[in-house]
C-alpha cells in the first residue's frame, strides 16, 4: 500500500447560517489519484481551501507526512509542496504567461528580474508537459483552455507532492482532456498525490484510484474506483437514485423570433453564419474548442464587433452595438466564465440579482427602493430555489450552481425574449444541473427562446430541440436533437478543421 502523504482528520468549517464541513476525514496516498465528488455545496472545494490556507477550519487537523500542519495562507502551503489548480482562473490578464507562472518568485539577476531564465524555466516545464504555448504571450490573448493549461503548469512548477485539480476539464476539448490525463498520470507515477474534483462521472471512473463522496458537508464514503459505477456515485451524492438525468420536455417551438443572416465577426473566428430561432425553442450549439460558439453569442449580443451580416428580430433588423442595446432589444446572456464576467463577487445576492434592472428601482430618479429590490430578490430566490441564509450574503460564498441561479434570476427580471446561455452547467453537479435544465425548459415553455452553447453532447441531445454545429468559425450543419447522434455531431464539428 502506498504511504499516506496527507491525513485529514475530523475537519469542520461553518459560514454564517451554513455548516460547510462536518467532521470530514480523508487519507491521501502517494502515487494515487483520489477524486472528491458531491453536489455543489457539499464541501469539496471548502475542504481543499482549508488545506490550502484560503479558509481556516473551525476544528480538525491536517497531517502532512505525519507532521501536523496548519497553513495561514496559500504561500505556506505552496512552500510545503501543496498546490492547487482552481476551477475559477485567477490570473493577471495584462501580463505574460511566464510572469503569471512565476508571480511572486521571479528569478533575479544582477540588474533585476532575469527574464531570459524565466523564459527558459517556463519553456522547460511546457516541453516536459507537452504544452505548446509561447511563454511570452499575454494571458488575455489566450483561450480559456490555454489559460487552464498555464495554471496546471504553474502548479507543476512548485515541484509539489500534492496537487489539487478543481474541475480542470470544464473548458477543455476531448483532445485536451486526454492531454491533461497524461500529465496527471505522469505526476502520479512520479509519486505525487493527486486530488481530482469533478462532476463528470466518466472522468472520475476513468482516472481515479479512490473516490470520496461528500454530502451536505459530511463524509458519505471513500471507495476504490473499481468498485463504483455511475449509478452508485449518484446515489451516494444525492442520497437517492436519480432515474432521469434530463427533465421531460414540455416546450413547443412556434413562430420564428430571430433570423441571423451571414453573420461575420470583425475580430473573432465567425464567418457567414445563418440560422433561425423560434419562440419556445432551445437551440443548442455544438463544436470543438475554438469553433466559434462563444464568438457567435458575443457577436449577437454586441460584446464582439460585427463585420457584416444581419440580425432580424420579429421581422425588424436590429444592431446590438453593446450590451445596453442588446438588453433594450430583449436579449440576455449567461457568460461562460461565471466568476470573471458573470457575478459581482464583492456584492451580495440582492445587488447581484437586481443590478441589470437597476432603473426599475429608482424612486424619483434620486434613490433606490430597498423594498422593491428585496421583494424582487425574494421572488428570484424562491422561484429558482437558491440555497442561501440571507439576501445580504456575498454571492461568492454560494456554490457554483446557486451563483448560476442568481444570474438567471437577474436576467429573468429584465423580461427578455431571447436568452444566450454559454456553458450554463459548467462546473455544476448532477442535481443542480437538473434544476438548471428545468429552469430553461420552463422559460421555453413560457415562449422564451434560448440559444445554448455546451461542450457536453449528451446535454445538448437531452435538452435541446435542434443543434447547430460549428466548425472553425463556420456553421457546418443543423441537426434535429431527436434524430441525430453524437457521432454525426462530431463529424460535422470536424468538417472545417
Amino acid at each position: 500500500m502506498d504511504k499516506i502523504l496527507l491525513e485529514i482528520k475530523n475537519v469542520s468549517k461553518s459560514f454564517p447560517g451554513v455548516k460547510a464541513l462536518d467532521g470530514v476525514s480523508v487519507n491521501l496516498r502517494a502515487g494515487t489519484i483520489h477524486s472528491l465528488m458531491g453536489e455543489n455545496g457539499a464541501g469539496k472545494s471548502t475542504l481543499m481551501k482549508c488545506l490550502f490556507g484560503i479558509y481556516h477550519e473551525d476544528s480538525g487537523e491536517f497531517f502532512l507526512e505525519g507532521k501536523k500542519v496548519r497553513f495561514s495562507n496559500p504561500k505556506q502551503a505552496l512552500e510545503r509542496g501543496i498546490s492547487m489548480v482552481h476551477q475559477e482562473l485567477n490570473q493577471v490578464h495584462t501580463r505574460s504567461v511566464m510572469e503569471n507562472i512565476w508571480l511572486g518568485r521571479f528569478p533575479l539577476g544582477i540588474t533585476g528580474v532575469d527574464h531570459k531564465k524565466m523564459y527558459r524555466d517556463t519553456k522547460a516545464i511546457f516541453d516536459d508537459l507537452n504544452i505548446s504555448i509561447d511563454p511570452k504571450s499575454i494571458i488575455s490573448t489566450l483561450s480559456v483552455s490555454q489559460r487552464q493549461m498555464v495554471e496546471i503548469a504553474k502548479a507543476v512548477s512548485f515541484s509539489s507532492k500534492i496537487i489539487v485539480f478543481d474541475e480542470p476539464t470544464s473548458s477543455l476539448s476531448n483532445v485536451e482532456v486526454e492531454h491533461l490525463f497524461r500529465i496527471i498520470y505522469d505526476l502520479r507515477d512520479r509519486g505525487c498525490a493527486i486530488v481530482y474534483i469533478s462532476h463528470r462521472m466518466n472522468e472520475i471512473l476513468q482516472i481515479s484510484d479512490e473516490v470520496t463522496v461528500l454530502r451536505d458537508g459530511k463524509l458519505v464514503a471513500t471507495t476504490p474506483a473499481t468498485e463504483l459505477t455511475t449509478d452508485k456515485i449518484i446515489t451516494q451524492m444525492v442520497g437517492r437514485e436519480l432515474s432521469n438525468v434530463y427533465p421531460p420536455k414540455n416546450n413547443i417551438p412556434s413562430k420564428v423570433i430571430l433570423k441571423v443572416e451571414e453573420l461575420t465577426a470583425l475580430y473573432q473566428n465567425l464567418r457567414d453564419v445563418s440560422f433561425e430561432l423560434r419562440s419556445g425553442e432551445i437551440l443548442g450549439v455544438a463544436g470543438l474548442v475554438g469553433a466559434g460558439r462563444t464568438e457567435m453569442l458575443e457577436t449577437i449580443f454586441g460584446l464582439a464587433t460585427r463585420k457584416s451580416g444581419k440580425i432580424i428580430k420579429n421581422g425588424r433588423a436590429i444592431r446590438n452595438k453593446n450590451s445596453r442595446q442588446a438588453k433594450r432589444n430583449g436579449f440576455a446572456i449567461l457568460t461562460e466564465e461565471r466568476r470573471t464576467t458573470g457575478i459581482f463577487g464583492v456584492l451580495n445576492i440582492r445587488e447581484n440579482t437586481t443590478i441589470a434592472n437597476i432603473k426599475n428601482y429608482l424612486v424619483k430618479k434620486i434613490y433606490l427602493s430597498n423594498r422593491k429590490m428585496s421583494a424582487d430578490t425574494k421572488w428570484s430566490i424562491d422561484k429558482f430555489r437558491v440555497k442561501t441564509h440571507s439576501q445580504s450574503a456575498k454571492i461568492n460564498t454560494l456554490s457554483g450552481g446557486n451563483q448560476q441561479k442568481v444570474i438567471i434570476g437577474r436576467w429573468v427580471l429584465t423580461n427578455p425574449d431571447i436568452y444566450l446561455f454559454d456553458e450554463p452547467t459548467r462546473g455544476i453537479d448532477v442535481g443542480a444541473k437538473y434544476e438548471i435544465y428545468q429552469l430553461m425548459l420552463d422559460l421555453a415553455g413560457d415562449g422564451k427562446a434560448i440559444i445554448m452553447v455546451s461542450s457536453e453532447l449528451p446535454e445538448l441531445l437531452g435538452v435541446c430541440d435542434r443543434i447547430l454545429v460549428m466548425s472553425n468559425g463556420y456553421l457546418s450543419g443543423t441537426v434535429d436533437a431527436k434524430n441525430t447522434s453524437q457521432e454525426e455531431i462530431m463529424l460535422l464539428a470536424a468538417k472545417h478543421v
